[in-house]
């Protein structure tokens, strides 16, 4: 017998065996951040109704799966998709409206009144949109957003296909959001009720910060987030100003009228950070504290800062997040890991300090710890959600190539993201979005970059 129907019979015996699944990733390399294993070369992730139901060798898969859709990618790395724990999306409307100035002289000056004969139904959903639009082509899968009319945010990213929390603000002055704490809390519950059984959405509270939220609101969310077991999302020691202001009103750090409060534990994700004593480094790790890194906010609006090698050593999850447009000026994880990773370093004086691997989790699997969601995403291993990203690196900016890890963290672009999957979807294929229409978004956008423009 022919040699040619030798293999086409056996072939033919096993195909009744193979296993559909709706999508097939061969990538050239895979970071899972999980396991031993740091990287996997050619190697395939099979999808499922949204799940990771196999990371095996190419080969293998091809031989025990079929798929509606098989995305060849030989160029590239396929990593978690990023989380991006520290947003107010809708801001991106104010992208670079006020430059070059302090947080508190930021906020009064130009943030606050503008939000306050602005903001509305329409700005919050068309900021939303053009945030979630950058957040995908950079490889964000997930993000933790703190801002007004939140139940927009939830319309959208239902839209979008994105994963989400989203913040229940409360803020002891009136919004066009809300009028007074007991609306705040009113309608952040209601939010929570409505997206509880979401699958892609969570909530937190969400105070702004110790010196716009008073004791009583605070005792309440304390109350609530025990109650409803959702964690607290809150700036916290930003700045030395916030700090002497606090002990000047108080007379004691923000952090320990925190701890006072009841608010210092596994639940609370504190932003910013970069004030802190041993001590306090000590006791956040003791409580389980969640401390979210702002590298580039922080640095622009010369906020100080976070000593993250410190807080890594001590146990501390630290992750990573973007802060808003208004103040970065971008939603970029990619740039993001870079800036953390050579600002940690001066940090610590440490050239070793925040390596491109420690970079890399903190903008996936230590975000996904942070929001409480490690069990659904944050990581590449079977039964987790496939929320993931791919990245180009055959670019001229990534040869010659030694490590794919560290040419993610180091030296490449946010323009070299090919894709990005949320719960098996692709909601951007070889760089078109596919959930949102990017020149609607973009139309949106520059009508408010008109109307915004007396601002500026």
């Amino acid at each position: 017998m022919p040699k040619s129907e030798d293999t086409a019979e056996p072939r033919a015996a096993a195909e009744p065996f193979m296993r559909h699944v709706d999508t097939l990733i061969h990538a050239r390399w895979i970071a899972p951040m999980s396991g031993a294993t740091r990287l996997l070369e050619q190697h395939t992730i099979a999808i499922a109704d949204g799940e990771i139901v196999a990371v095996a060798p190419q080969d293998e898969a091809r031989e025990a799966f079929t798929a509606d859709d098989v995305v060849e990618r030989p160029d590239h790395l396929l990593v978690p998709g990023f989380i991006n724990t520290h947003t107010h999306a809708a801001m991106n409307l104010m992208r670079g409206i006020a430059n070059d100035k302090p947080l508190m002289p930021w906020l009064t000056e130009n943030i606050w009144p503008i939000e306050a004969a602005e903001m509305n139904r329409e700005y919050v959903a068309d900021g939303t949109d053009l945030a979630m639009a950058e957040m995908i082509r950079s490889g964000t899968t997930c993000f933790n957003d703190m801002y007004f009319f939140p139940d927009v945010v939830a319309d959208r990213v239902d839209a979008a296909g994105l994963r989400a929390t989203l913040g229940m603000i409360v803020i002891d002055f009136p919004t066009a959001w809300a009028s007074e704490p007991a609306e705040y809390f009113d309608k952040g519950l209601a939010l929570h009720d409505r997206v509880k059984a979401h699958p892609r959405i969570n909530t937190a509270f969400a105070p702004h910060a110790p010196y716009t939220v008073s004791d009583g609101p605070l005792d309440k969310i304390r109350t609530y987030a025990d109650e409803l077991d959702v964690r607290i999302h809150m700036h916290i020691h930003e700045t030395a100003g916030e700090v002497s202001d606090g002990l000047n009103q108080h007379g004691k750090r923000p952090l320990a009228r925190l701890d006072e409060l009841g608010l210092v534990n596994d639940n609370l994700m504190a932003v910013h950070m970069t004030q802190l004593t041993g001590a306090e480094i000590a006791r956040c790790a003791a409580r389980g504290v969640q401390v979210l890194h702002s590298p580039e906010s922080n640095l622009k609006l010369a906020s100080g800062l976070c000593p993250v090698q410190g807080l890594l050593d001590a146990g501390v999850n630290v992750a990573l997040g973007t802060d808003s447009t208004a103040s970065n000026n971008d939603l970029d994880m990619i740039g993001e890991m870079r800036t953390a990773a050579f600002i940690g370093k001066i940090a610590a004086d440490d050239a070793a300090a925040l390596s491109a691997d420690t970079a890399l989790a903190m903008a996936t699997v230590n975000g996904a710890k942070a929001l409480g969601i490690a069990e659904t995403t944050g990581s590449i291993a079977i039964g987790k959600q496939a929320d993931l990203a791919a990245i180009d690196l055959s670019a001229l900016e990534t040869r010659p190539l030694f490590d794919p890890i560290a040419a993610l963290v180091y030296n490449t672009s946010r323009e070299q993201v090919s894709d990005t999957w949320v719960a098996g979807q692709a909601l951007m294929k070889a760089r078109r979005l596919t959930t949102l229409d990017e020149a609607d978004v973009m139309s949106r956008a520059n009508a408010w970059g008109q109307h915004l423009a007396r601002y500026a």
